[in-house]
């Protein structure tokens, strides 16, 4: 296999602006991006930007410097679903919310799902067939089931989930 360098998709920065979380969608048609500003921006497979949407926190009207806030929440991951129209966003603010990012570009950006967590998230993984499979903080490996907006604890331990892979 070769690999060729094609472009930047994304300008250099002066500042730091950390990449947080990115994530190719299944049909190999879009790819999604976040930094740090909590921004979602989606590629074509051409590397060309055709959209972008704002995060939200858990609750902005929470306004604890400590805990939560507007701008107190890092993206942990991202994940596609199997028909690529939605897009799973793992949170540091304990939260896991669904996008409906639609089939074409343009779409209005909607929240489908929410899926309050005990913990914060570190990792995000969303099989072709199930429920999303989320890592946190305290140890627990969770299902998040799109259809009930119930999830459940798959596995515990007691040490951090670094990654996941499906």
């Amino acid at each position: 296999m070769q690999l060729k360098y094609l472009r930047n998709i994304l300008p250099t920065q002066e500042s730091l602006d950390k990449i947080c979380a990115i994530a190719w969608s299944p049909n190999n048609l879009k790819l999604a991006v976040c930094a740090s500003d909590r921004v979602v921006q989606l590629f074509d497979e051409f590397g060309e930007r055709k959209d972008k949407f704002p995060t939200k926190p858990v609750d902005a009207k929470v306004v604890n410097l400590f805990l939560f806030g507007k701008k107190s929440y890092v993206i942990r991951g991202l994940a596609f679903s199997p028909d690529s129209t939605k897009i799973a966003v793992g949170q540091s603010d304990n939260i896991v919310f669904v996008y409906k990012v639609g089939e074409e570009w343009g779409e209005k950006k909607v929240i489908c799902n929410k899926f309050p967590l005990q913990s914060s998230v570190t990792c995000i993984a969303w099989p072709l067939e199930g429920p999303i499979i989320v890592g946190l903080a305290d140890g627990k490996v969770r299902a998040a089931h799109t259809r009930n907006n119930r999830s459940q604890t798959l596995y515990s331990t007691d040490s951090l989930v670094i990654s996941l892979a499906v």
